[in-house]
């Protein structure tokens, strides 16, 4: 144990947990992670490696004792039946049943949708009756032919924290400076701060700003292997991820045929895996997507608000030094055709996941972390009860480059870092202007790109800056483009342009001279008919073709016809 791990121990006893004990179990069990970190809290609360290696034997046997897995049902249920009680690992929901004016319990992967418990248990733990609580349960079986339910709870443990004291947290964080706790939190992750640069440490922690402001749009697009996915599948379980395949407004955002809100309303992060597979087939979800993106709402026959934010995250193939230097790609190039300007300009952080290391090892910490569902509790807190945005806008002074979107973009992603490093108190002026020099480039990024797409001046102010603590006006770039003269001065070509529409007619009237070419070419103003019966005497001529940004009227044949007889 390091001075950090001593102090976080101290502090947070009973809430910390040794993360490389999890790197070493998680490896063999598909099982979430704070299942895990109960178990090893529980029987691995040591550092003598004879008990800790006795300690993870018993976590692996409890869990192929006790843990549920879904296709293993019926085997759990008969288990009950036939020995009367059985105790298991599972999540249990409580929902309230209006026709039988009661409450039952539903056990996920146990799948009974219909268990009798004890009113005493909802009453005690809260997350019961709001999504559900991982437990230690004992279910037991009823014998009695008379009542219409097979199973009842006998004893319910929990295993996530059914009641969180934020005022607690933010006491234990009065002990930690700036640095001690963002490395508390990296830790957290499974990672060693020690072994991270300190831009990679801000961008490990941009990968959590979904999950503590509401309805905050992100975006992290890069190589693969680099963990994108892990922090909305695993850390947290106010947050889902879909895999691909097709999203619909009736699963996003409000079902009209069933009455009844989508992932929106019940999830803090809606994250999208793969993000450039997913197929959108109604553009009415894209519309939908729009206005939710914008302000948290939309209407579907009923106005709907909610505080769920939007993380997408895909693949990057391309080379990114060569896409910011060319006038043709842009960094947005993975994404579905559907996400227009629109879409993007409703971005407020754009993560450069190039930068991201690959998962490796060497990277894993072996030291004290909080327990998963305690950090990821506080954080859900922040989320719904706690409003760090009018606070940074008192603060923060930014230049005239910064228009609506922008401001809204960066003021959200500088709350994100106060709610995740400063709970509670205020950073120094130097800590601040690090947090608003990130915020800055993470939208910037995002505006270079859609300048490059408009073919027009309407995103061209992308010198974004910041007055800082002396009154200095700051200029942010993006380290990647920074001297990319094709994202910092795309070409503006208007396709309407009376000198380009005489260039292009120029271009067709030389391929109309070439005895080679037997086709036709389509122009916006009027039709070529290439005379067939000339004999190919001719070799094709060098040309040059310039085809603007939403031209039409070009084909193959047009442009590579006469070079391929």
């Amino acid at each position: 144990m390091d001075e950090l791990d001593k102090k976080l121990t101290a502090v947070f006893d009973g809430k910390v947990v040794r993360k490389d004990l999890l790197h070493r179990i998680k490896k063999g069990t598909n099982v979430p992670t704070f299942v895990l970190e109960f178990l090893l809290a529980r029987f691995c609360a040591s550092d003598d490696p004879s008990e800790i290696q006795a300690g993870l034997e018993a976590v692996l046997e409890t869990l192929h004792d006790n843990y549920v897995r879904p296709n293993e049902a019926n085997k759990a249920q008969s288990k009950v039946a036939t020995k009367g009680k059985y105790k298991f690992i599972d999540k249990v929901h409580v929902n309230y049943v209006e026709k039988d004016r009661r409450h039952w319990a539903a056990l996920e992967n146990f799948d009974s949708r219909k268990v009798a418990i004890s009113e005493k248990y909802y009453k005690d733990h809260d997350r019961l009756l709001q999504g559900g609580l991982w437990s230690e349960v004992t279910i037991a079986y009823n014998e009695i032919d008379e009542d219409d339910y097979a199973f009842y709870i006998e004893d319910l443990r929990p295993i996530q924290l059914s009641r969180f004291d934020f005022e607690k947290y933010c006491e234990g964080r009065h002990q930690f400076n700036r640095n001690e706790w963002m490395d508390v939190i990296l830790r957290s992750l499974g990672l060693e701060p020690s072994r991270l640069k300190p831009r990679v440490k801000l961008h490990f922690l941009a990968r959590l700003f979904a999950l503590v402001e509401p309805n905050f749009n992100f975006i992290e697009l890069g190589p693969r292997g680099t963990g994108k996915s892990y922090f909305f599948s695993e850390f947290s379980p106010y947050s889902t991820l879909i895999s691909g395949g097709q999203a619909t407004k009736s699963v996003l955002f409000y079902n009209n045929q069933r009455k009844k809100i989508g992932l929106v309303g019940f999830w803090d992060t809606v994250a999208f895996d793969e993000v450039g597979g997913i197929k959108v087939k109604d553009q009415d979800t894209i519309q939908i997507m729009k206005d939710f993106m914008a302000n948290g709402r939309f209407s579907r026959g009923v106005e709907v608000i909610a505080d769920a934010s939007m993380a997408f995250v895909g693949n990057l193939d391309l080379s990114v030094s060569q896409v910011v230097n060319s006038e043709v790609f842009d960094l947005f190039q993975p994404l579905p055709k559907e996400f227009d300007l629109a879409i993007m300009d409703r971005f407020a952080c754009y993560l450069p996941g190039w930068e991201m290391p690959k998962n490796s090892s060497e990277f894993l910490t072996e030291n004290y972390g909080f327990i998963t569902d305690y950090l990821a509790e506080a954080f859900h807190y922040q989320l719904k009860h706690t409003n760090r945005y009018e606070e940074v806008s008192k603060r923060i002074k930014l230049g005239s480059s910064v228009e609506g979107r922008d401001e809204k973009g960066i003021k959200k992603t500088v709350a994100s870092f106060l709610k995740i490093l400063h709970p509670v108190g205020n950073p120094t002026d130097e800590e601040f202007e690090e947090y608003v020099s990130y915020a800055i480039e993470c939208r910037r990024r995002i505006k270079e790109q859609m300048n490059k797409r408009k073919s027009d001046d309407e995103f061209a102010k992308i010198q974004l800056s910041y007055f800082n603590s002396k009154e200095e006006e700051v200029i942010v770039y993006c380290p990647e483009s920074k001297s990319a003269d094709a994202t910092q001065n795309p070409t503006r070509k208007d396709i309407n342009h009376s000198d380009q529409n005489e260039s292009r007619d120029n271009s067709v009237s030389d391929i109309s001279k070439n005895p080679i070419y037997h086709s036709s070419v389509q122009d916006t103003s009027k039709t070529i008919q290439l005379n067939e019966s000339l004999p190919v005497t001719v070799a094709p001529s060098e040309q040059h073709f310039t085809i603007l940004y939403g031209a039409t009227g070009y084909s193959y044949d047009s442009i590579l016809g006469p070079y391929l007889p």
